[in-house]
């Protein structure tokens, strides 16, 4: 089939790549012009393991195509997706501009029956907005008895393992009462749907709730289990143990329920946020929702608490060593990322920081340029270097297993302050090292 994908950022960018992969004929289109020229170049503006190679192939194939020219990419296209960003308003809730834009630009240059699919991650009632503002134009054009149908597909992909989400999804939310467009669909995730059937087909507005409520069931579990972490860590329990305790019930599982530093990225802090919006503005009190934001916007601070607290409020002049800055491992994204908020409150009371992260190095220096509270290190043994203690913020996989004797030698006050519970606290009381972790005594 031939496709058409507006928006080159995360979500685009991965969907268009993995339906060219599937055989399809795709065209991405953006409307920056240096993002198109560096994707036929081969160079990717993200980091998502697998990627650049899938990109480069289907490039080269030329099954994968990137343009700012929209109206060829409308022309091309029997099915038009819609991935743009929805950015947080100033009140939070998803920005729709972007999405109705490129609605607009659709309607401008279609020529035939099309179907418009919403990729976008998009409040409930965004179809009905998306297919005014098409009607709108297709008004005032002289070939106004032109036919489209909107869709909503909304995306399920886990920063880190996007492309494995995109080739073996678990599930496909088509939401559309239109059966032609349900066939298309269909046709079009063949190659995606044949061991076990995954389409699950919905009303529209069922489809925009779906996407929202999974992610927001997710932060739930997050800030849920933070939260018995401190109370654990007052009770004089210890929440590894108990998250082995209810992760064995089928009910709970383990995913999701590890105790940190909070939640951040581009789609759990905004989706939480856009969901509440979306409850005010029909009079609806979103207490469960409100209490996940507050608890994770809370938990974001509690290794510098510790830190703070370690050194009776004394910091100024200090240097800390911060491995992790990504929200999570495999990824560049620093969005919401707990690192800056811990960097942040460790510049403001005067202390140093000496960041190392295997992936989110440029990134740093993209969001904080030269502050002269930081220094970026280009291994995780350099940033022990003349630091006073260690943080870990994210728990890339070579922090895991660390040699605890350097750490020990580098470091002027042997003590780690771990956000993300690596490391066995009787270990560390046997190697001499203070630890502080999340939801268990410090030894």
């Amino acid at each position: 089939m031939k496709i058409t994908v507006f928006g080159i950022g995360y979500v685009g960018l991965v969907q268009g790549t993995c339906l060219a992969e599937a055989g399809h004929e795709v065209v991405c289109v953006d409307v920056d012009a240096s993002r198109v020229e560096n994707l036929k170049k081969g160079i990717i503006p993200i980091y998502e393991p697998g990627l650049e190679p899938m990109v480069k192939a289907n490039h080269e194939s030329g099954r994968l195509s990137f343009t700012t020219d929209a109206a060829a990419a409308v022309a091309h296209g029997d099915i038009q997706f819609i991935a743009v960003g929805t950015p947080p308003d100033e009140d939070g809730s998803a920005d729709l501009k972007y999405v109705l834009a490129v609605a607009r630009t659709i309607a401008e240059n279609m020529n035939r029956h099309t179907i418009v699919v919403n990729k976008s991650t998009v409040p409930v009632g965004t179809a009905d907005k998306v297919t005014a503002a098409i009607s709108d134009v297709l008004a005032k054009r002289s070939d106004a008895k032109l036919t489209f149908d909107v869709v909503s597909n909304p995306e399920f992909l886990k920063e880190g393992a996007a492309v494995n989400d995109c080739m073996r999804p678990d599930r496909i939310v088509i939401g559309t009462e239109s059966a032609d467009s349900i066939e298309a669909m269909r046709e079009l995730y063949e190659p995606f749907n044949r061991n076990h059937e995954k389409i699950i087909q919905m009303d529209v507005r069922s489809a925009e709730l779906t996407k929202y409520a999974a992610n927001c069931m997710l932060a739930t579990k997050i800030s849920f289990m933070n939260e018995i972490a401190n109370l654990a860590e007052r009770l004089g329990a210890d929440i590894e143990a108990v998250r082995h305790g209810i992760g064995s019930d089928p009910r709970i599982g383990y995913q999701f329920i590890y105790p940190g530093v909070g939640y951040g990225g581009s789609c759990f802090p905004k989706d939480v946020q856009a969901l509440i919006r979306t409850a005010d503005g029909i009079d609806f009190d979103a207490k469960v929702l409100k209490a996940v934001e507050a608890r994770n916007y809370e938990q974001k601070t509690t290794l510098f608490s510790k830190i703070n607290a370690h050194y009776n409020g004394d910091l100024k002049g200090k240097t800390f060593a911060v491995w992790g800055l990504s929200f999570k491992p495999n990824t560049d994204d620093m969005r919401e990322a707990p690192s800056r908020v811990l960097m942040e409150a460790l510049w403001a009371a005067g202390a140093k920081v000496q960041a190392y992260d295997p992936e989110a190095m440029e990134e740093t220096q993209r969001i904080y340029g030269n502050e002269e509270g930081l220094t970026l290190c280009g291994t995780k043994e350099a940033a022990l270097k003349g630091a006073d203690a260690l943080a870990i913020v994210t728990e890339w996989q070579p922090f895991r297993v660390p040699d605890f004797d350097a750490i020990k030698q580098q470091l002027a006050d042997p003590v780690i302050f771990d956000g993300r519970n690596l490391f066995e606290p009787k270990r560390m009381q046997k190697k001499g090292i203070q630890y502080y972790s999340v939801g268990r005594n410090p030894v």
